[in-house]
């Protein structure tokens, strides 16, 4: 009570709140007017005397009183929690509440408190009424599972809920604490899934990071050896085409030389010819004694020097140009490095083993082509022949366990087909022999002029505007990658597959209709032709 009015004394009576910075004013003021004439001023306060007139001062006294008592008695904003209801003269932290009171009570007046079991006791609350039956304003005691709902023991005994299955609110919380935990337990399973996938994405995204780097910059070395290499060629053939010009010129200036002083020859005759035809002495004219010198051009026979000339002549002839097909054959080369820098290997020599297809393929006797037939062969039914009629497929001899490779096909237009790789370990017979139709293939199928790229039964259509009948499948083993490629010009990607190989891989083919044929490198045959 005491410090109730003593803070009541200590209040701003504008802001309301305990002084912080007190100065006096009325009282102290109508004291320093009446000392105006007196020439000197005296505080009635200290008793401190001045030549001027004081500005006012802070009342020292009163900010002590007020600052102690902030420090002994904090505020009511600066409590936290709920409130004892009965302490009216502070605010003091409420430990529980009664629900039947509905009110909060300090550990003094909880001494004070009824014992009875109406009274019932709980953690300090706000929101009291919500404890308590709206209908029957009792305390809710009880759950009803039929309703999920809270209620109190009238709804239970003569109300709505009568003839429910009740639960007391301890046992119906227990359940539910159980249930949230079931639901935790998931929840957190989920979640470190959910962890272990996104440490997984993230690895992926690691190694296509690390794989981009690598490429990008094996790609710029291998871009900075083919400019070398076109620069010491272009080098290589200017300066081979400026030393056969040198050459040439050289020997058609000596030509040249040598004509100019046959022409002073033939001028100099021709005056002296002239001459003679001017000349109206008869005599004179036939008494001249180098007449056998001339030669009439009328009587042919030229001389051994202009014919001399005309066979050197003849002899120098334009530049060299064999130079230049030799240019072509050392840019092939680079070309076929450049497939080679990118594939990691050159195109793979494909062979079709006989051994694995199907008895409705007829194999080529180059090995090369399987074309899709209804009358059966007669081939041995052995453990490692593909043995369904619907699927007639073959695989190849070769087999790849590591590095970079690439070989194409060519397609007929009609029939459905299926190209690929496999590992040896792929079913011969039944749904799982199908390559694409199980985790042991990856393949590219056509069916009703569809496009589809297919692995495990799961599959992703491709664009319909696939024109070529030619396609390349590449392979990089040891990054995991089988690509599917469109040999149109420019050549297009059509479809990435990203695994991580545990087996060798065969390639692999099914044809129900039409052929397929392996073709060889593209970069192989491109310089065979150029070179014949």
């Amino acid at each position: 009570m005491a410090s109730a009015i003593l803070r009541d004394e200590l209040l701003c009576s504008i802001c309301l709140s305990v002084f912080k910075d007190p100065v006096m004013l009325r009282c102290i003021g109508r004291v320093l007017d009446t000392q105006d004439g007196a020439g000197v001023y005296s505080c009635p306060e200290c008793r401190e005397e001045y030549q001027e007139r004081p500005a006012l001062m802070r009342n020292l006294y009163l900010h002590n009183v007020a600052e102690r008592f902030l420090v002994t008695q904090p505020e009511q904003a600066e409590i936290t929690g709920i409130c004892c209801t009965y302490c009216v003269d502070s605010a003091v932290p409420a430990v529980r509440s009664c629900l039947l009171c509905e009110a909060s009570l300090c550990d003094k007046h909880l001494r004070v408190h009824s014992k009875s079991p109406e009274h019932v006791l709980s953690e300090p609350s706000t929101s009291l009424e919500k404890r308590k039956c709206s209908v029957h304003k009792k305390v809710l005691e009880y759950y009803c599972t039929e309703d999920a709902a809270c209620i109190c023991v009238s709804c239970y005994l003569i109300g709505e809920h009568n003839g429910h299955d009740i639960k007391s609110l301890d046992e119906a919380s227990k359940d539910k604490k159980e249930k949230l935990r079931n639901v935790l337990q998931k929840l957190m399973t989920k979640k470190e899934e959910t962890e272990e996938r996104v440490q997984s994405v993230e690895e992926r995204r690691r190694k296509a990071q690390e794989k981009a780097a690598g490429e990008a910059e094996r790609v710029t070395a291998l871009f900075t050896d083919i400019r070398r290499r076109l620069d010491d060629l272009e080098k290589r053939v200017l300066s081979e085409i400026s030393r056969q010009e040198k050459e040439e010129s050289l020997s058609l200036s000596a030509l040249i030389q040598q004509l100019e002083i046959k022409k002073d020859e033939l001028s100099r005759k021709m005056r002296h010819i002239e001459e003679l035809c001017n000349m109206a002495d008869p005599l004179t004219v036939l008494q001249e004694p180098d007449t056998g010198d001339l030669c009439d051009p009328e009587e042919g026979g030229g001389d051994e020097d202009t014919g001399g000339h005309d066979r050197q002549l003849h002899g120098v002839d334009d530049l060299d140009v064999a130079v230049i097909s030799d240019t072509f054959c050392t840019l092939c080369d680079i070309i076929s490095g450049i497939r080679i820098g990118i594939y990691g290997e050159d195109a793979a020599d494909i062979l079709l083993d006989v051994n694995t297809a199907n008895n409705y393929l007829l194999i080529s006797d180059d090995l090369k082509t399987a074309t899709g037939t209804r009358e059966k062969q007669n081939r041995p039914e052995t453990a490692e022949r593909f043995q369904d009629y619907y699927c007639p497929q073959v695989m190849s001899s070769r087999r790849f366990s590591s590095g970079r490779h690439y070989w194409d096909v060519k397609i007929s237009r009609s029939g459905r087909w299926r190209v690929g790789m496999c590992y040896p370990s792929i079913d011969r017979r039944g749904d799982q022999s199908v390559i694409g139709y199980n985790n042991k293939s990856w393949c590219m199928e056509r069916y009703d002029n569809q496009y589809k790229v297919i692995h495990d039964r799961k599959v992703i259509r491709l664009p319909d505007n696939i024109s070529s009948d030619r396609f390349r499948i590449c392979l990089d083993y040891k990054v995991g990658q089988l690509s599917f490629y469109e040999l149109c010009d420019p050549i297009r990607h059509l479809h990435t597959f990203t695994a991580t190989f545990t087996d060798p891989l065969h390639a692999a083919l099914c044809v129900a209709g039409g052929s397929i044929k392996i073709l060889r490198g593209a970069a192989s045959a491109r310089k065979k032709t150029i070179l014949t």
